[in-house]
């Protein structure tokens, strides 16, 4: 029984320590002088967190929301269609697989895109789809890998920064 209670307090301690990095970060997340592209490119961290985490209600609920701020982003129109083709994956092995092919695209966006503040990661994991490699971004140099969730939580590594 107290093996069980600890258990349960380290998932809770571990919950709230999450909860607080987050806040922590928030203000150190890029900012972008078009603001549409700042509110897509959120929602999308948004969405590589849920992967990593492999929260179905975060996935879910994140990829609508991207859709959502992708139609107000100008030349967005490849994002937002790999933006739906996520939001409309019916298991998490299917939301990671076009979780990449939307990657894809942000990285394209989010490099023509002018950052006023901050510093986004370009990272990479070899493994990923079907060990042909895939990309995400990232807020941190930290490899947190959203193809792998708990399975290889730090497979990958930073490729490129855009600043």
């Amino acid at each position: 029984m107290a093996l069980g209670s600890l258990g349960a307090y380290a998932q809770h301690v571990h919950g709230s320590n999450d909860h607080k990095n987050t806040e922590e970060m928030s203000p150190m997340a890029p900012m972008f002088k078009d603001q549409a592209i700042g509110n897509a490119y959120s929602k999308y961290i948004e969405l590589k967190n849920g992967l990593v985490t492999s929260d179905a209600l975060k996935i879910n609920d994140a990829a609508a929301l991207l859709v959502l701020a992708l139609q107000d982003v100008n030349d967005g129109g490849k994002v937002l269609y790999e933006a739906r083709m996520v939001s409309k994956a019916k298991n998490l092995e299917e939301q990671r697989k076009m979780f990449a092919s939307l990657s894809n695209e942000m990285v394209a966006l989010i490099k023509n895109a002018k950052l006023s503040m901050g510093t986004i990661y370009v990272d990479f994991c070899p493994m990923a789809n079907n060990s042909t490699g895939a990309y995400w971004l990232s807020n941190e140099m930290a490899i947190a890998n959203p193809y792998f969730g708990s399975k290889m939580p730090t497979c990958g590594s930073v490729k490129e920064k855009i600043e």
